[in-house]
């Protein structure tokens, strides 16, 4: 539909709707019309900007915070003279917002959108914002001070680097202190302390397949036993002669630390663990652990949105993604999800609502997954191209 109306093959009744943000489509691409036709149409541009200050606020900040959010929607909402106060933090930490919309928006901002900046984590982490932000009149002294402060911070790394002399600074707060994460820990084995003591020290055993992206000689028993499982069952990994690489070393050691670690062990390095460690507990066949993964505040939505696709990783996983709020307004994960031949049936089914309409009719199309997906697949299709049809 935003394409029909860049090319200016709407009617008018239509384009009057689209203004109203009255038409069938998804929120994403209403609001994306909405955006186009207040920036480009002189006609119907007034409507439209008023319909958006009037925009459900839950859904545009879903929108300010969603990284896939179209350039052209982020870039009117963060402009002064659209900005939503309500809407800020979620812009500001939204990398796909770009630095020169903040650097303007901070430079000769009001008290209500300045104190949200100050409080921003990726302002504070830039000094070109930082600077812009210096040059506010609204900025108070012992404000600007603090300002100054995280500049210098900011800027240590490069002046150390150039060899000039750095004054010594307080030491920065860790953004995730260690003790936050040993309470989340914490929390998730007191919730889950019966189904562990179940599993007693149950060894790590990934689910199959998984050892065939490693090049990777184990050293303990426990490992080489896994290794040679899973090669007898035509799942290992075979031996080409090939030189492992710097990644394969990195990995090779990782797998090394996870294997000799028991549940409770596996689950801590889960939630507190780095990405590489992740992506190898994520295949853990122990669920406790695997979905531990999910919990790690440290986990990222590129993370997840792999782990949505993948075939080696228990159902418990796919089916917990979707619990979680964050990851199921992201529209890529639920795409992934769905898309994904091990998700539950009932899962996939209840996220289909969400799809848009040329992901439908791949879905329709996908021998992978189950006949009873493909169908509604192409069912919501078609209903969504003759809702489509009516309205023009």
């Amino acid at each position: 539909m935003i394409d029909l109306l860049r090319e200016s093959a709407v009617p008018s009744n239509l384009m009057q709707s689209a203004a109203k943000g009255a038409l069938a489509v998804p929120i994403e691409e209403t609001i994306e019309i909405l955006v186009y036709l207040a920036t480009q149409n002189p006609v119907f541009g007034e409507q439209a900007r008023l319909t958006l200050a009037g925009w459900d606020e839950a859904s545009a900040r879903e929108a300010a915070s969603n990284l896939y959010t179209a350039k052209e929607v982020l870039d009117y909402m963060i402009a002064p003279q659209n900005l939503r106060p309500s809407l800020l933090p979620a812009l500001l930490e939204n990398p796909a917002v770009r630095e020169e919309a903040i650097v303007e928006l901070v430079a000769g901002c009001t008290r209500d959108v300045l104190l949200p900046a100050l409080a921003s984590r990726r302002v504070g982490g830039s000094a070109v914002i930082l600077h812009s932000l210096l040059s506010n009149p609204a900025l108070t002294g012992r404000e600007a001070q603090a300002v100054r402060m995280k500049l210098a911070i900011v800027q240590a790394p490069r002046e150390a680097d150039s060899g000039e002399e750095v004054l010594p600074l307080p030491e920065a707060e860790p953004a995730e202190p260690e003790a936050v994460f040993d309470e989340e820990v914490n929390a998730y084995l007191a919730a889950h302390a019966a189904e562990l003591a179940a599993e007693g020290d149950r060894p790590f055993q990934p689910i199959g397949g998984f050892y065939d992206e490693f090049d990777y000689e184990p050293e303990e028993p426990l490992a080489a036993a896994a290794a040679a499982a899973a090669e007898r069952a035509g799942t290992g990994p075979k031996k080409s002669g090939k030189k492992t690489g710097p990644a394969g070393v990195e990995r090779g050691s990782a797998l090394q630390k996870i294997s000799k670690l028991d549940v409770k062990g596996r689950i801590q390095l889960a939630m507190k663990g780095n990405k590489e460690e992740r992506s190898i507990l994520v295949r853990d066949g122990t669920k406790l652990v695997a979905t531990a993964v999910l919990e790690s505040p440290k986990i990222t939505d590129g993370e997840v949105e792999k782990f949505a696709a993948q075939k080696n990783v228990l159902e418990a996983v796919l089916r917990a993604i979707p619990m979680k709020r964050r990851f199921a307004k992201h529209y890529p994960i639920v795409r992934n999800l769905v898309f994904n031949p091990r998700t539950p049936l009932d899962v996939s089914l209840g996220l289909m609502k969400n799809i848009l309409a040329h992901d439908l009719k791949n879905l329709s199309g996908n021998k992978e997954v189950s006949e009873t997906v493909r169908k509604l697949a192409l069912k919501m299709f078609k209903q969504k191209m003759d809702i489509g049809k009516k309205d023009i």
